[in-house]
């Protein structure tokens, strides 16, 4: 793991993005933001697995004339998604939205920009620059030779080139593509030229299994560099997936705690118990905790205390029984069908000696 790149501050609501502070969990809603009350259910269940910011689609007037309600009863500062029309953009810098994503290539023109560019700085709004591969444009690819990840850059700087001539500097910039490699190619090259903190994802990743892993090849490379203030794992589906694989993610660089880290061994003939369903079970029970425990699910009585011993609390299953153990040394013994509430009740008295706090699980 190399250090975290030093980035500028940019100020989103509560939030700092970049300057050395964590890296920022974010997500979208896949609602019609027209629907208020549909809009902030979801963004509350987002919130509520961990979510710290979240972008809402403005595609037309009716959308932004909702974002006032919207801001103003959301937990989680909001980000207007806006394209093409700068009215948009202005509408919703008036509804108090914390940040604007924007491309100032399509937006209408220079002037235009800078409406938007005296209206956020009045109002203190934060902008991200957001560039993808898949919609870059055609003037950029002839300039770089069809190379993508070059064609990128030159369109990144070009709309920077108009922000900060402006004396703007609370940019958040994103550079994405379907394609791991090239965002990892264009995110590290970005970085080695400006400060602006980077927003990381990889763009269309796909559906949650296979896009997750697309997701954590990219962002691991990236985050592994010290590359990165704010991702979002762009899946498709139910939105709380993205924010659990993000975590996931930063759990394992260490870059975040949220949630117990639940590791299981692969089956082999040792194995006498039903250790797939054990371990899904288990990770469904602690799914929603927000303690930064390690819990180990293991197929083998023998081993398993001894290959998990770092785990705060694990079971390890046997032939129609298992163990219960803390740090390596068991505690309990029970029959296979009694396995799971007894782990129920060893992690409930765990939390509340831990962190003094009484659950239901």
């Amino acid at each position: 793991m190399q250090k975290k790149r030093n980035t500028r501050p940019v100020k989103v609501g509560r939030l700092i993005i970049g300057g050395g502070h964590p890296v920022v969990v974010q997500s979208m809603t896949n609602t019609d933001t027209r629907n208020i009350d549909a809009t902030l259910n979801q963004i509350h269940d987002l919130a509520a697995v961990g979510c710290e910011l979240i972008r809402v689609a403005v595609p037309d007037q009716a959308a932004a004339d909702a974002l006032r309600e919207i801001v103003k009863r959301s937990p989680l500062p909001v980000t207007a998604d806006i394209h093409f029309d700068y009215r948009l953009a202005l509408a919703a810098i008036e509804a108090g939205v914390a940040k604007l994503r924007i491309n100032p290539g399509n937006i209408g023109g220079t002037d235009r920009v800078k409406m938007i560019l005296r209206a956020a700085q009045e109002n203190q709004i934060a902008l991200r620059v957001g560039v993808n591969a898949g919609s870059v444009h055609r003037s950029y690819l002839e300039k770089s030779g069809g190379d993508v990840v070059q064609a990128m850059l030159l369109s990144a700087e070009d709309q920077l080139n108009i922000l900060t001539e402006e004396g703007f500097d609370q940019i958040v910039v994103s550079l994405k593509s379907s394609d791991v490699l090239q965002t990892v190619q264009v995110c590290t090259e970005f970085s080695t030229k400006w400060d602006f903190p980077l927003h990381l994802g990889v763009t269309e990743a796909g559906t949650r299994w296979r896009g997750t892993i697309r997701s954590a090849v990219g962002l691991g490379i990236l985050l592994a560099q010290g590359i990165g203030d704010t991702l979002r794992v762009s899946l498709t589906g139910d939105p709380r997936n993205e924010v659990t694989a993000a975590y996931e993610i930063l759990k394992a660089l260490h870059l975040r705690e949220r949630g117990p880290v639940v590791i299981s061994c692969p089956t082999c003939g040792r194995c006498q118990i039903g250790l797939e369903k054990l371990a899904e079970a288990v990770e469904a029970l602690t799914g929603a905790l927000p303690y930064p425990l390690h819990i180990a699910v293991m197929g083998c009585v023998v081993n398993g205390p001894g290959e998990a011993s770092r785990a705060d609390l694990g079971l390890a299953g046997g032939k129609g029984e298992g163990i219960i153990f803390r740090e390596g040394k068991i505690i309990r013994k029970e029959t296979e069908n009694n396995l799971l509430p007894a782990f129920e009740e060893e992690l409930v008295k765990l939390i509340k000696e831990k962190y003094g706090t009484e659950v239901l699980l």
